[in-house]
């Protein structure tokens, strides 16, 4: 199993740890998972995502190996920016990985895919596996700035979405203003040798330390897809809503043959939201269940959403399903209703 340049660190807060896509990574710290949701809600939180992968791509012809490969046109953006894209199966279309691609210079790009899937990565885009020299902070909230202001003014100056390069505490760092939480902030790469003296100084100034836990209930009630619940083999970009994630002016990208198909003959099932009442979660695999009672689909993802006071749920459904549709959730042998909901479920304020 792999363990973070920041181990040490979690295991001298008394983090609970578990296995993640191969990685033993932090579930909770002792303040528990509904106090850590809310720091990153109210406050800011520190994440390690370390066990996210880094797949360099560096060469003369780096723009064209991600534009044939990626679903998204990487020329929407350019040199200092993100973007979320979509590596597919080209006999189906469906989702092989989900990515975030971070162009740092003008033939250079670290391309971010899921702990288990960088080897797929690395092999689709001829890359190089540069994950075990950095570690990887998320610092998320309303104070995310404010903290990382005082440990760095240099990086603080990091936008939405863009790549910035930055000296933090004598360290040179990646900082991009992206996140999996709902909330303004900051994903840092730090060199692996840095990385406790970075993380250990973003915390003095605020930063509150959050698991995986709190990393799942933030991400779900922002309505973001986890590959391998609502986004993995046999489903489609179309499916799980992110169509706009497809760059149909590409002439070619791997699975838009089967794309283009499936459009054609118009979509079969589609990912919905659920607002269910009470506190008692739909956990992924629930069966849904229509009025008269004919299966219709199943939950993806489902979880109490503490920023709401009740559960939410992803779910993947046959045919077309309105807002304030009512439909039926087996759990455990128990029937609870779900209303059918736009998503995101949690907004921040603006």
């Amino acid at each position: 199993m792999k363990t973070s340049p920041l181990d040490s660190v979690h295991h001298s807060l008394g983090a609970k740890m578990l296995e993640f896509g191969g990685w033993n990574m932090p579930l909770s710290y002792p303040i528990g998972t509904l106090a850590e949701h809310a720091a990153c809600r109210k406050e800011a939180a520190l994440f390690d995502v370390s066990h996210l992968g880094t797949v360099r791509v560096s060469s003369f012809d780096a723009v064209a190996i991600l534009q044939s490969q990626l679903s998204n046109d990487i020329l929407k953006i350019g040199r200092g920016r993100a973007q979320y894209t979509h590596l597919l199966d080209d006999n189906d279309g469906s989702v092989i990985d989900d990515i975030i691609v971070w162009w740092r210079d003008d033939d250079s790009f670290d391309v971010m895919p899921n702990a288990s899937n960088t080897d797929r990565v690395m092999d689709a885009l001829d890359g190089e596996d540069v994950t075990d020299e950095r570690a990887v902070i998320a610092l998320q909230g309303p104070k995310a700035k404010d903290i990382l202001e005082k440990v760095s003014p240099e990086a603080a100056r990091t936008k939405r979405f863009t790549v910035f390069r930055a000296e933090i505490l004598g360290a040179r760092c990646i900082v991009a203003g992206t996140g999996y939480t709902g909330e303004e902030g900051y994903e840092i790469a730090v060199p692996s040798e840095h990385a406790t003296r970075v993380w250990e100084a973003l915390q003095n100034e605020g930063g509150v330390p959050a698991g995986l836990g709190a990393r799942d209930t933030l991400r779900l009630e922002a309505g973001l897809p986890l590959h391998g619940h609502e986004l993995g083999p046999g489903i489609t970009p179309l499916q799980a809503n992110l169509e706009w994630v497809v760059a149909w002016n590409k002439e070619r990208f791997r699975g838009r043959k089967a794309l283009e198909k499936e459009k054609a003959e118009g979509v079969k099932r589609h990912l919905v939201g659920l607002s269910i009442d009470g506190r008692r979660p739909a956990r992924d695999g629930a069966v849904v269940s229509n009025a008269a009672g004919e299966p219709i689909g199943a939950v993806t993802s489902g979880n109490f959403a503490p920023s709401l006071d009740h559960c939410i749920a992803f779910a993947m459904l046959n045919g077309v399903h309105s807002v304030g549709e009512t439909v039926n959730i087996d759990v455990r042998g128990t029937n609870i209703v779900g209303t059918v909901v736009d998503t995101p479920f949690y907004q921040r304020a603006k």
